[in-house]
């Protein structure tokens, strides 16, 4: 009898333990409605960063034939026909020379390249230059179900597809305050978004641009979980020892 009132005893913490109430996770655009969100679509300029891989494609309304051609060569960088914006923020163009990209948006840069094209010496008449990013990615990390980076063969990427292209938020992921760390002109900046806001298309980092680290936290349930998991598993060790110990005295002992 008293080896019983042992074992209840020891089972009693685990019980308790395992006892929690449920906490309510917020959904994704919880708090829209059907007259939320009429307003213009917003869409943001990306701007050039280090180690972005840019494809640089120049026409032009010259009457000799062929003579864009040789502004459109592969790129020496090796990088699969594409210049590599180096650590100091350049390109190195094959027939322009070291270009400053860093900060720029495309449009920016290709206005850049057309005055190279012209002044001094027209070397293309009225050209045309179309830039794209070749490796639009972003980083995801935390409670979702695929982690890792997300490489779109597009430049427009927010945060909401972001979320689905990593297979969605798990049971223990905080919707509401999503961090996403952002690097401009050098410095590093850090948003919080909340996903199950109707505010969320107003937020500057709902469009995402490349190299945006995204980290979906646990919510406080979840680390409480861990912990009492943890605490089960030291009670549950040492009702284990306990029960052995009081099994042999029972045999041993009479």
């Amino acid at each position: 009898m008293k080896f019983t009132r042992i074992l209840l005893l020891l089972a009693l913490p685990i019980y308790l333990f395992s006892c929690r109430t449920q906490q309510k996770i917020p959904y994704y655009l919880e708090n829209v409605n059907d007259s939320t969100g009429k307003g213009d679509v917003r869409t943001s300029s990306l701007r050039i960063q280090k180690n972005d891989l840019l494809s640089i494609q120049i026409s032009s309304l010259s009457t000799e034939p062929k003579a864009d051609l040789i502004f459109n060569q592969a790129a020496t960088t090796g990088s699969s026909g594409g210049y590599l914006v180096d650590v100091d923020g350049n390109i190195d163009h094959h027939r322009l020379g070291t270009i400053h990209a860093e900060g720029l948006t495309k449009q920016e840069l290709a206005v850049e390249i057309k005055k190279r094209l012209t002044q001094p010496v027209e070397l293309l008449a009225e050209p045309t230059v179309v830039i794209r990013f070749l490796n639009f990615s972003v980083n995801m990390l935390g409670e979702v179900q695929r982690q890792g980076i997300l490489t779109v063969p597009g430049e427009s990427l927010n945060i909401l597809q972001a979320i689905g292209l990593a297979g969605g938020v798990t049971d223990f992921g905080k919707r509401n305050s999503v961090k996403i760390m952002r690097e401009t002109n050098g410095k590093r900046e850090t948003g919080i978004i909340d996903l199950s806001s109707k505010d969320i298309f107003e937020s500057p980092y709902y469009n995402l641009v490349q190299n945006d680290l995204i980290i979906v936290e646990p919510t406080n349930q979840k680390l409480k979980d861990a912990d009492q998991a943890r605490t089960i598993q030291k009670i549950s060790f040492a009702f284990t020892i306990v029960t052995v110990a009081a099994t042999l005295a029972n045999i041993f002992i009479k």
